[in-house]
């Protein structure tokens, strides 16, 4: 416990105490978001705040996870896929920033590096964490032998998880915060086992980088994440999940996430289909702004439901351990 503490703290104040001269580094070399056109009008506002806010995050995450881990297989896995993601979202965020656009890398090269993010993330968790090839459904008590298809399951939770949080980062400090709690989730999953503690740790140890960011992240926002963070945070949760064996338990324990991409797959398919809207605009957080909710209250609200879904989902997997 006292590792999780030290490391989650070490984290939060990385976090806080980096971030002021970050920022001024960011705004010194104009590296500001870019916003959509087509995106709710009251952001345009929001243009050339810094972003890249992910770089911050994760350094804050590395420092006491490299020096407090005990570099098991599965916390190797966890923070592997969370950096690779995390760089693929910071080469992203650094071509919007040079080409002056909201349009970063390829659809192409996204899925490619994806791909073999997912492989990667299979190999260890097959071959040197020594995890089963199955599928858990923990509210059933059953699992289903993938065999072969084990590395496909791994691709549809990491793509799916990454794009699911970058989709919810749209409002001050939502990402972050849900983030957090999801995470904060994951710590009590790892640690009621006693056998993934430095998973655990590195729980942990997103956790406080998480609050840390939020204390510049929240309304209004001073800095953002960009897609070096939500990628990175996507990719950790997805890590997680695989190694905890709760890949179908995160529908539920990211259900925030799942909402805010499931909009947005409506919004399409009812435009295609019968050329209209079910939202006034997805993601859905944007349905409530030009609904005229404030965006704290947005913000407060979806994070009362991200704690929910937690809440329901850790339950469920203790009872599905016995209690």
């Amino acid at each position: 416990m006292g590792r999780i503490l030290i490391g989650g703290t070490a984290a939060l104040l990385i976090c806080i105490f980096l971030s002021p001269k970050f920022i001024a580094f960011l705004r010194a070399r104009e590296f500001g978001q870019q916003i959509r056109e087509d995106g709710p009008e009251g952001h345009h506002i929001k243009a050339g705040t810094p972003t890249m806010g992910g770089v911050l995050i994760f350094l804050a995450v590395a420092v006491p996870f490299l020096i407090l881990s005990d570099y098991e297989w599965r916390s190797i896995g966890v923070f592997g896929v969370a950096i690779a993601c995390a760089l693929l979202g910071f080469a992203d965020d650094y071509i919007k920033l040079v080409r002056r656009r909201s349009l970063g890398l390829r659809a192409r090269t996204k899925l490619i590096v994806t791909i073999a993010i997912s492989l990667a993330l299979w190999y260890v968790a097959e071959h040197k964490a020594h995890l089963a090839p199955t599928l858990r459904l923990r509210f059933v008590d059953y699992q289903i032998d993938l065999g072969i298809f084990y590395p496909v399951l791994i691709y549809f939770v990491v793509a799916g998880t990454t794009s699911a949080v970058n989709l919810t980062d749209g409002l001050d400090g939502l990402a972050a915060g849900c983030a957090a709690i999801v995470l904060l989730a994951y710590i009590g999953i790892t640690f009621i086992t006693g056998a993934d503690l430095d998973m655990a740790m590195l729980a942990g140890c997103l956790v406080g980088a998480c609050v840390g960011f939020l204390w510049f992240n929240a309304f209004p926002a001073t800095i953002f994440m960009g897609d070096t963070g939500s990628l990175g945070l996507g990719g950790a949760i997805a890590g997680l999940a695989v190694m905890t064996k709760t890949e179908v338990l995160l529908i539920l324990l990211g259900g925030i996430f799942v909402i805010e991409a499931l909009s947005v797959v409506i919004q399409v398919i009812s435009f295609q289909t019968m050329r209209k809207r079910v939202f006034l605009m997805a993601p859905i957080h944007h349905h409530f702004e030009l609904k005229a909710w404030s965006e704290t209250k947005i913000i407060l609200r979806f994070w009362i439901v991200a704690a929910i879904c937690c809440a329901i989902g850790f339950t469920i997997y203790r009872q599905s351990r016995g209690g």
